[in-house]
């Protein structure tokens, strides 16, 4: 099976989120993902990962105002200066926190102006990955699904290669979630072995609902299988609601 991490904006929400490191370790995980870790001192969030024995592994860059319907703003013209000084503080907490790679959220975009919206958002993460590049970080791109993110730019992995191609950047990689490709009723195997070699970082959850893995539609057993035969080895972040607990829900990693 492949790397399992655990992302603890979804996962031992019964716990503050600073005793979540803690329960994700000793739960079997190694590696540990999340929304945003911006309310909070980097070097704090470190020392909570280090004594858990923990790697942080993956979490977002800013993105905007959430509340106000924000899902990031890489993609929305005019906004650029907020988005470079969002890039910046990304890489300053991943660099502290140790992680190797951030998630850019495009945005909400517009149907009558999504060819503006997308090279903007070209420009932008050509800034993200230049700049990471400096640091030795990666800048992934994920696509998501319309129904859970309505009007989101980057909806399908062709639109994110097609980005990440323009970019010419070899630090600009995909984050491809399982969830939402399924959400789309997309030929699993197919698709992640067409952009195996554009992937750095794998999500998963059972579709629809967003559970555990086991519930739902979707059998990922397979696609496991294939991530393992291609000698991937970053991680599968657990970006699901648990539908009792997350201990009592665990069992789906090892065929329970």
């Amino acid at each position: 099976m492949p790397h399992f991490a655990a992302n603890i904006s979804f996962l031992f929400t019964e716990l503050p989120f600073e005793a979540r490191f803690a329960a994700a370790a000793r739960a079997g995980f190694k590696g540990v993902e999340f929304l945003f870790p911006y309310e909070y001192k980097a070097e704090n969030l470190r020392q909570l990962a280090d004594d858990a024995g923990v790697k942080i592994v993956l979490f977002n860059a800013p993105p905007g105002n959430w509340g106000a319907g924000d899902r990031g703003v890489g993609a929305i013209p005019g906004r650029e200066s907020e988005f470079n000084e969002g890039v910046e503080k990304a890489a300053l907490y991943a660099r502290i926190l140790g992680c190797p790679r951030v998630h850019i959220l495009a945005g909400i975009a517009p149907d009558n102006e999504k060819d503006l919206y997308k090279d903007t958002f070209l420009q932008n993460i050509k800034t993200a990955g230049s700049y990471f590049s400096l640091h030795g970080l990666e800048a992934l791109i994920e696509p998501i699904n319309p129904i859970d993110m309505p009007g989101y730019l980057i909806n399908l992995p062709e639109d994110a290669a097609d980005i990440i191609q323009a970019s010419e950047l070899k630090n600009v990689c995909m984050q491809y979630d399982l969830y939402h490709a399924s959400m789309q009723e997309l030929d699993l195997i197919y698709s992640v072995a067409r952009y195996m070699p554009m992937i750095r970082h794998f999500q998963v959850a059972g579709a629809p609902g967003r559970n555990e893995p086991n519930y739902g539609d979707t059998d990922f057993s397979e696609v496991f299988k294939l991530i393992d035969q291609t000698g991937f080895d970053g991680w599968v972040g657990c970006e699901y609601h648990p539908k009792e607990n997350t201990l009592s829900g665990l069992g789906w990693m090892d065929g329970r």
